[in-house]
């Protein structure tokens, strides 16, 4: 592939809601979370490089195991001002062009684990095609026809007169599901944002989608990925 993509992987120690979220055992992988994305990251034919930035000790010494059969993985030891519950994303997204050599970056997250090598493969090629016809980014979403209420009790996604419509009636909605963000090393430097102005929604299926973000997510993603494995 002529286009260089790079993947920002970035995690950190102290997680507030779900403990050691990123290492601890998951579905019966020693490394967790982690682990289980690196293996993922590994088969993917259409990255360049894979940046693991984070300040988290357990998870340089996963990332350094890791690289001897992942050579395209890099470890990036994140400044500690950088990896704070105040972090403003803003400047986080400032520094990734500085630790990363591919023209596009591809920004994940290690709490989707039923996210898979296709999936990603499968992004970046939809990216690369997207650019041709006017995109500039691509944002990973699930779609979303459900009823909406505001807080006065109103139906807010209803396109109909009908008080109660039929749920295919209703206005399609996109939910982001953190599986991935890409655009251009530029779009980074120029807008400090992850995407730009046009991003291309990369619909993907909901259990792929899964984000573990609560105590319960990690079970339910655990349960999943061990049905799915089995299957």
């Amino acid at each position: 592939m002529e286009s260089k993509v790079s993947f920002f992987l970035p995690t950190r120690k102290g997680s507030q809601r779900v403990f050691k979220k990123n290492t601890r055992p998951f579905a019966g992988i020693n490394g967790g979370l982690l682990q289980n994305k690196l293996e993922q990251l590994s088969n993917c034919k259409n990255l360049y490089e894979v940046i693991l930035s984070t300040n988290d000790e357990e998870c340089l010494e996963i990332g350094s195991r890791a690289q001897k059969y992942f050579e395209k993985l890099v470890l990036d030891e994140r400044p500690e001002e950088l990896c704070l519950d105040s972090t403003n994303l803003k400047d986080l997204i400032g520094y990734v062009p500085s630790v990363t050599r591919g023209e596009h970056i591809m920004w994940g997250h290690v709490t989707t684990p039923l996210a898979t090598t296709k999936d990603y493969d499968d992004g970046i090629e939809k990216y690369l095609s997207a650019l041709k016809v006017g995109y500039d980014s691509l944002i990973s979403v699930c779609e979303f026809r459900n009823f909406l209420l505001n807080s006065q009790g109103n139906i807010i996604n209803n396109n109909t007169k009908l008080p109660w419509p039929r749920t295919q009636d209703l206005e399609m909605l996109y939910e982001v599901n953190h599986v991935m963000f890409i655009a251009s090393n530029d779009v980074y430097i120029n807008t400090q944002n992850r995407v730009g102005d046009k991003p291309f929604l990369y619909t993907m299926e909901k259990i792929n989608s899964l984000d573990v973000d609560w105590e319960e997510d990690f079970r339910i993603a655990e349960i999943l990925y061990e049905t799915i494995r089995e299957i």
